[in-house]
């Protein structure tokens, strides 16, 4: 009861220091946490994993809407978008509905932008969804089939057990400091820059239901990547790649370098020394590729 009452109070005292910064759509019954900002083509930007929309408008988003209008989406089952599949929303089934969410918008045939896991949704919003889509920009995509198994703590998170008994405590009684100890790792090997984590509010992410969602996506991941993968050729639109030479999470050479190969007139800007946070920590370059695909697409 302790265990239950403390990740409850951990959790609303999350959801005060860091409300929703847009609206909440209603799509076909299922919520989805939406920011709009700035005027211009329309480019909807998909955080990766154990992510949400603060990820993106940290840094990027601001920069991009001075051209653009910009769509922020929270992912199924992350920041204050709703889960509708008790397996794990698959790649295809959030590109769905994010589609669906930014025809709600107004927004017909984006830009369509994803970082790392929010690639791999990109990728299947562009294969399965093409008459809704101008471009794509893919920042350190999860892409190719990888040979390195799901660890351990996304493994357990991802079952009923785990749901049941190790998330609740720890929402508990995680402490802060390991939770500074998971960004610094993320975005090595760079700094995590001042200020993020007090805009990005990791406490959402730490909440039972966004880690068991974020668990289970997970976990399926690899087999969606390795049933989209033989669609790449049949992606028409103006690619953009962005990938960091120094990143360890999702390598540049194993996903980005091949990718380049199955995407017909896709092109990749490497980021000497960058890590797996370009979105962040090179949001300038990042938002040239944005501009690049528009210009592409006739959008500029």
């Amino acid at each position: 009861m302790l265990t239950a009452w403390r990740s409850a109070q951990k959790e609303s005292r999350a959801e005060i220091a860091f409300p929703p910064e847009g609206r909440i759509l209603d799509i076909d019954g299922i919520s989805v946490h939406a920011v709009v900002m700035g005027e211009g083509p329309d480019v909807v930007l998909i955080h990766g994993s154990s992510g949400n929309t603060r990820d993106m408008t940290f840094a990027l988003a601001p920069i991009l809407a001075e051209h653009y209008r910009i769509i922020v989406f929270d992912r199924p089952g992350l920041g204050y978008s709703s889960s509708f599949n008790p397996n794990g929303e698959t790649i295809t089934e959030q590109a769905d509905i994010l589609q669906r969410a930014a025809a709600e918008l107004g927004a017909e045939k984006p830009i369509v932008a994803g970082q790392s896991y929010g690639g791999s949704v990109s990728l299947a919003w562009a294969v399965t969804r093409p008459e809704s889509i101008s471009a794509l920009v893919l920042i350190a995509p999860a892409a190719i089939p990888w040979e390195t198994p799901l660890d351990g703590f996304n493994q357990l998170a991802s079952t009923p057990v785990g749901n049941a008994l190790a998330l609740p405590l720890i929402t508990a009684f995680v402490p802060d400091w390991y939770v500074t100890e998971t960004l610094d790792k993320v975005f090595a090997p760079q700094a995590v820059p001042e200020g993020y984590a007090e805009h990005f509010g990791p406490e959402l992410t730490m909440r039972r239901a966004s880690m068991h969602a974020n668990a289970k996506q997970r976990a399926n991941l690899l087999d969606e990547v390795t049933q989209l993968q033989p669609r790449y050729g049949e992606i028409t639109v103006p690619t953009e790649i962005v990938h960091g030479s120094a990143d360890d999470t999702v390598g540049l050479g194993w996903h980005s370098e091949r990718l380049i190969e199955q995407i017909p007139g896709a092109e990749l800007t490497e980021l000497p020394g960058i890590g797996h946070m370009p979105q962040v920590v090179a949001a300038p370059e990042v938002a040239a590729a944005v501009d690049r695909a528009a210009q592409r697409a006739g959008l500029r």
